[in-house]
């Protein structure tokens, strides 16, 4: 890779990075509010480790997936909204279709938690180029 592409590949996968962080602590806290919230507590998929270290590493994933859209498309951002938009509502639309509780009340509170999960990972993915091409976040952030 030339350093143009390094440069590139760098801050499209240090700007997943930092929205990852960042989303990590919006996942956390709407994990805890909707726990209290509802009362839903099964944690086996849903918890603190793996928001952690799950939603992370998706967001630096798809920095680097970001990388490849740029070399494919150009500066062409809009494949990449609407391609992650489009994913976002269908995720969210299997997730809502889905049944992993025989019991009506666990099954609602996963829905819940999850369509709230996948809705946060959404929309910071579809952020990212606004992100990656501001001049405030590439000054003070990267």
């Amino acid at each position: 890779m030339t350093n143009e592409q390094e440069n590139v590949f760098t801050r499209a996968m240090l700007t997943g990075l930092f929205i990852g962080v960042i989303d990590t602590l919006i996942c956390l806290a709407y994990n805890i509010g909707y726990r209290d919230f509802t009362g839903y507590t099964p944690s086996v998929l849903i918890n603190v480790s793996s928001l952690i270290f799950g939603v992370n590493l998706v967001l630096l994933l798809i920095g680097m997936l970001y990388f490849v859209f740029v070399r494919l498309f150009g500066k062409k951002d809009i494949v990449f909204v609407v391609l992650f938009v489009l994913l976002t509502l269908f995720l969210i639309w299997k997730a809502n279709t889905g049944h992993r509780f025989e019991d009506y009340a666990l099954n609602q509170g996963w829905k819940g938690l999850i369509l709230g999960v996948l809705a946060i990972l959404g929309v910071s993915a579809a952020v990212l180029p606004f992100c990656y091409h501001s001049r405030f976040f590439d000054k003070h952030v990267l």
